[in-house]
């Protein structure tokens, strides 16, 4: 019988686990502790819990957490790990270090199954769901998670498609008994599920990227069929009734497409819609991907567009392209080739094993 892992687990869940098994009630406060505020890995080692409460617990419980199963480095210094997800899914998180700041970003499905024609990750299709245990095991697994600044949920996935485990993993990583990171340096990607970006709004700080890549609505259509349920008349309705004018942030995310998205037509439509609205642009280089008519734009109709963008009064970056050599960049996150190795490799070692 396989174990349910503690990992993972909000302060009110252990306390309900707590209580099913008639422990003290103050014994949830401490496994929370030990889960997310010290270094052990073994319920064995919750050593100011009785050993009789240790035993009782790892009857029916495992801590829950699991090491990465391969890394790649770039020649930048980003490094892609990949992780075991459920029975037999794999995902990869990002960890991108720069100056004094360094940068993980996470996966939240298994694959993805918005189809947009720009990511690798959506080629692979949608495999499962991430529980919150194996969202946050991204980081608490990596050999680098004392040094992570910033967390943001722009990996595998859409985010706002697995609403309850990624609001489980916020609750843990914000709250005082858990990791408590401020929620300033967390943001959360979508591309745009209003009724869960409503949600998600009204129930964490932490700011928001909107992939958007163009604004009209016909073209966005092309991109992302997600567009076809969610417009962005719809999005951005949603994101007006948001006071964005403090310390949270809301951005968009554009990949820049030649031809496609980053004409003089496009700046105007974009200082319309953003009107109102404090935010910024993120522009993002398209790193080409097999089976696809698109084509990035070149660096000097880059420049033109941002510097276009920001002389319309919005705050435009363009975000420096990391890992691309190793395939972490923003786009190439794909499991599906590396799962079929491991898979050839493990029945290979299946039989070795069999002849020895």
């Amino acid at each position: 019988m396989t174990k349910e892992p503690l990992f993972g687990k909000t302060l009110p869940q252990l306390q309900e686990i707590i209580n099913n098994l008639g422990l003290p009630r103050f014994t949830a406060i401490q496994i929370a502790d030990w889960l997310y505020k010290k270094g052990i890995c073994e319920i064995e080692e919750m050593s100011n819990l009785s050993k009789r409460i240790r035993t009782i617990l790892s009857e029916k419980y495992s801590f829950g957490l699991q090491e990465p199963v391969n890394v790649q480095v770039s020649s930048d210094g980003t490094k892609k790990y990949l992780f075991k997800a459920g029975a037999s899914g794999f995902i990869e998180s990002a960890f991108i270090p720069e100056n004094k700041r360094a940068t993980l970003c996470l996966s939240s499905q298994v694959g993805c199954k918005m189809g947009c024609l720009f990511c690798m990750t959506g080629k692979q299709g949608f495999q499962a769901n991430l529980t919150a245990g194996e969202i946050l095991n991204q980081i608490r697994s990596l050999p680098e998670k004392e040094v992570v600044t910033n967390l943001v949920y722009m990996g595998m996935g859409e985010p706002m498609d697995n609403l309850e485990a990624v609001m489980q993993s916020l609750e843990i990583l914000t709250a005082d008994w858990g990791f408590a990171w401020s929620a300033r340096k967390i943001t959360v990607s979508t591309i745009g599920v209003v009724p869960a970006m409503r949600h998600f709004l009204k129930n964490s700080n932490c700011h928001l990227a909107v992939s958007l890549h163009t604004p009209f609505e016909k073209e966005r259509q092309t991109l992302m069929p997600v567009s076809r349920k969610y417009s962005i008349k719809d999005i951005f309705t949603e994101l007006k009734k948001h006071d964005f004018s403090r310390q949270r942030r809301v951005s968009f995310e554009y990949i820049v497409f030649n031809g496609f998205n980053d004409t003089p037509r496009h700046v105007k439509e974009l200082a319309r819609i953003l009107n109102g609205l404090n935010c910024r642009i993120n522009l993002i280089r398209f790193h080409p991907i097999p089976d696809t008519s698109l084509e990035g734009t070149n660096e000097e109709r880059l420049l033109t567009f941002k510097e276009a963008l920001n002389a319309k009064g919005i705050i435009t970056t363009i975000r420096a392209s990391r890992g691309q050599d190793i395939d972490a960049a923003c786009g190439l996150l794909s499991t599906r080739e590396m799962k079929t190795e491991i898979e050839i490799q493990e029945l290979k070692n299946n039989e070795q094993n069999g002849k020895a």
